[in-house]
């Protein structure tokens, strides 16, 4: 999953500054719907994370089922800390 493809495929653009609010908040409300029916792992990991980036924070323990799936959710969430200070 390209994260561009997935701004394109929610919002209708790849730009994030262009998505009026209204749109933004329908394209989440798309993502998460498809994160609870996606069945792959590494696509509902994906769809996670770019929820993640848009400020849409799940509950880890309801999002993943496997330990190894929260911890890299974590080890993400870390990261991505890291990377705004």
């Amino acid at each position: 999953m390209d994260f561009d493809d997935q701004l394109q495929r929610y919002f209708g653009t790849t730009d994030l500054a262009a998505i009026q609010p209204e749109a933004m908040n329908a394209g989440i409300e798309h993502m998460r719907v498809d994160f609870g029916l996606e069945t792959d792992r590494g696509r509902r990991f994906a769809l996670w994370a770019v929820l993640y980036m848009l400020g849409t924070h799940l509950d880890l323990e309801k999002a993943f089922k496997d330990p190894a799936d929260r911890d890299s959710a974590r080890d993400f969430m870390d990261l991505m800390d890291r990377m705004q200070d």
